[in-house]
């Protein structure tokens, strides 16, 4: 832990245009890995996530009024449903193969479930951001958050596995600079660790430059081929069945999102689901993700990289995450960066994710110590205790959709169970802040 008790950099505080750049690129790095991710796995094409990150990060700032610093990255949480539509064996027994030409329809049941976000910020709108908080209060988003952090934390682990040198060199690099550094250096540390350990990595022979030679500078990001225009729109057993298969998942990403925001809240100190409201953060989000599904990118969702960046850097103007997002869009035109980022060691990424992932869920333990929940009382510590063993467990929900099977993630039947948890047993302290009452405290949490 740090004694600098510098203040933190809020919306209002002015940067100057070098500074503002560079902590932007390093919250595009920051979401970088992960955001690649995706269409490594599901076929999806880099640069067009690229571009529907950047492009559905100011789509969600326009919507919430650009006060909210959430980047908006690629989605974990879909993969099920695109392996549902795209992969499957051939051959009973046999290897999973992926369908690339059905690609098309998962996408077109990704945007369908963006317009979820739609309705159930529309029942927010009209009944009120309370009636619906009070099946959220912090007993059950801050075990949900910490567990966010946690569930990531064997991913940190395993990408370190393949070179722990590269790993620790990274973490303590970010270390020294944010406890030590001093300025810039200080509020920028991932971006330092990233330099230092990939120059060390290219020392040791660890990258491999092979494939950056073959790509164009410049490029064009969409395929009409890869977007929704791809879908036989006469086949309507197949969309349907994408559709049933994929928009279920909505209610689980609907909670990663509540979650999400409430930690962007508490690293910030600032009350986000009052103030755009939580209708317009569930728009901003709905609405991008079914916007970059419809020209072939992957589902959007905030990112929590991004939010351990913000407690990190202390740095809370969302201008920055906007940079961020251009950076992104620019990026993506350039299928030879993309190729060169993608040499980064995951060892790397490993390292810093030691410490993202971390403070995701240090942000979530903040949650319950700011908001006084009382774990003297017995229906707090069950309702933490299920929720915390349900998410990391790795409890799953399967629902039976067709000819299609969904499952419900680990955190969203954790997510279920403490809602349902708190809202049986009795003596419930808690109830959403009125209009009156202080926001959240500031971010007090430093490395």
């Amino acid at each position: 832990m740090s004694d600098n008790t510098s203040s933190p950099v809020g919306e209002g505080a002015k940067l100057a245009a070098p500074k503002a750049l560079v902590l932007g690129l390093q919250h595009m790095f920051a979401m970088f890995g992960a955001t690649v991710t995706v269409p490594l796995i599901t076929g999806l094409d880099i640069g067009t996530t690229l571009l529907m990150a950047g492009a559905g990060t100011l789509l969600f700032h326009l919507i919430t009024g650009g006060k909210v610093p959430a980047f908006l990255g690629s989605s974990f949480a879909f993969l099920g449903g695109y392996a549902a539509v795209t992969v499957f064996a051939d051959v009973p027994g046999g290897d999973a193969v992926l369908h690339k030409e059905l690609l098309p329809y998962a996408c077109l049941g990704v945007a369908c479930s963006g317009l979820v976000y739609l309705v159930l910020a529309g029942a927010i709108k009209a009944f009120g951001v309370k009636r619906v908080m009070r099946c959220f209060p912090p007993i059950v988003t801050g075990p949900i958050i910490i567990a966010i952090g946690l569930g990531l934390a064997p991913v940190a682990v395993g990408s370190c596995k393949g070179n722990w040198t590269l790993a620790l060199v990274a973490l303590a690099v970010i270390g020294v600079c944010n406890i030590w550094g001093k300025g810039m250096i200080r509020i920028v540390p991932i971006l330092i660790g990233l330099v230092v350990s990939y120059v060390l990595a290219c020392c040791m022979g660890e990258v491999d430059f092979s494939k950056v030679a073959g790509e164009a500078w410049i490029g064009f990001p969409v395929r009409r081929e890869m977007t929704v225009l791809g879908v036989d729109f006469s086949n309507g057993g197949q969309i349907w069945s994408a559709i049933i298969a994929i928009v279920p998942i909505a209610l689980a990403t609907i909670m990663e999102h509540i979650g999400d925001i409430s930690a962007i809240s508490s690293t910030v100190g600032r009350d986000f689901i009052k103030d755009p409201g939580l209708h317009r953060t569930l728009t901003g989000d709905g609405l991008a993700t079914t916007f970059a599904s419809l020209f072939g990118g992957p589902a959007n969702t905030t990112y929590g990289e991004n939010t351990g960046v913000l407690a990190l850097s202390r740095v809370f103007n969302p201008i920055v995450v906007r940079i961020a997002a251009v950076f992104a869009i620019l990026l993506s035109f350039c299928p030879k960066f993309a190729a060169l980022i993608a040499t980064i060691p995951g060892p790397i990424v490993g390292g810093i994710s030691f410490v993202l992932y971390g403070m995701i869920s240090a942000v979530g333990i903040r949650n319950l110590v700011e908001n006084h929940v009382d774990f003297s009382k017995s229906r707090n510590l069950i309702i933490a205790a299920v929720i915390l063993v349900t998410a990391l467990g790795g409890v799953t929900l399967p629902l039976a959709i067709g000819k299609f099977h969904a499952v419900l993630s680990p955190l969203a039947v954790a997510s279920l169970a403490g809602i349902v948890l708190n809202a049986i047993f009795p003596a419930g302290d808690y109830a959403a802040r009125a209009a009156e009452d202080e926001p959240p405290k500031g971010n007090t949490f430093e490395v």
